[in-house]
């Protein structure tokens, strides 16, 4: 454990950041696999419905820095062409 009070408090800090983040990446990736439930399940206007609501997550992960905003981009363009590629 630090000693200095800086450091202490860095490491609060630290603690409460990451809670936070962790918490942001576990919602990003459930936001993420309801839209591939959907896919699965054959059902296109329901998996439409998860990505538009997926889309505002991801993108707020990625301007945060939760994720790089490639990483974002690239999920964005998978759900979107699995959806393309579902019969209607």
């Amino acid at each position: 454990m630090a000693n200095i009070k800086s450091a202490k408090k860095r490491a609060r800090q630290n603690t409460k950041r990451r809670a936070q983040n962790s918490s942001q990446r576990s919602m990003l990736r459930t936001a993420i696999k309801k839209v591939y439930r959907a896919i699965d399940a054959g059902d296109k206007t329901t998996a439409q419905a998860a990505y538009v609501a997926a889309m505002p997550i991801i993108d707020k992960m990625a301007k945060s820095g939760i994720i790089h905003r490639n990483k974002a981009a690239r999920h964005k363009s998978r759900l979107n062409h699995n959806i393309k590629g579902m019969a209607a």
